[in-house]
Formats: C-alpha cells, structure tokens, sequence
C-alpha cells in the first residue's frame, strides 16, 4: 500500500477515523506492507542507478504491521479512537478490489533495498502518517 494524502487507500480509511468510527477491516491479524509516495520514488530512482542490482525488489517499508496496529496508529496520528470493524459491505463499497487485498494481507520486506544501501526516509508508520497528517 503506497501511502499519501491524495491518492491510494488511506485517504478513503480516514474518513471513518475523522466521524470517530474508525477500525481495522477484518480480520486485523492480516499484514500490511506500506510504502510512502516518497520512499516509492526514491526505490525506484535507486533500482535505476545502481548498475549492480539484478531481479525484484519489494518496494515496501521495512516496518510491516497487522491491519490493527495499522489503524490503532492512524487514530493516535488523527487523535481518534481506532474502535469499529469495517464491515465487509462497506470496504466492498469504498475499496471495490482492493478491499479483498486488504482482508489478506502480505508480509513482504525490503531485503535487496536495505542490503543494497536504500536508505528509508520514513522507514516506521508513525513517521509516515504523521509527514502525511502534518500536510493534510
């Protein structure tokens, strides 16, 4: 999940936290790796000038968290409470496909990034969140 203020998945899961009905999308045990706009751009900027890299690389953060620790921190960035399960009908409105990515989750970490030298600029989400908050 790539994340800014204006685009992708967070703006559409903050609402809910700024009414107060916030919470994780079920079941909250399901990874999420994220990403922020600016590390995305900086993986890529990296992946082209290094002449040593081969393959893949997995253009995440190296701090991957549950759904509920997700949205647990989205409330303590909004100052709002992280209480209310999403229900399924509404993650299917807001979301559409990537709803069902975000009810299963994918650990992935940075391996060849972080042993090739990338260097994170928001390496945690609290960091992330709290740059993108800062800017909304």
């Amino acid at each position: 999940m790539v994340l800014e203020q204006d685009g992708g998945a967070l703006p559409r899961m903050l609402l809910p936290f700024r009414l107060f009905a916030g919470g994780p999308i079920p079941p909250g045990t399901q990874w999420v790796s994220w990403i922020h706009r600016r590390d995305l751009i900086g993986i890529v900027q990296w992946a082209i000038l290094t002449s040593t890299l081969s393959g893949a690389v997995n253009a995440v953060a190296p701090e991957a968290v549950t759904m509920k620790v997700f949205c647990d921190r989205i409330g303590k960035v909004l100052d709002r409470p992280s209480w209310l399960p999403v229900p399924k009908l509404a993650l299917d409105l807001a979301l559409g496909e990537l709803g069902s990515v975000m009810t299963t989750g994918q650990r992935v970490q940075p391996t060849k990034a972080i042993a090739g030298g990338y260097t994170f600029r928001y390496p945690t989400l609290m960091e992330a969140l709290q740059t993108i908050m800062a800017r909304a």
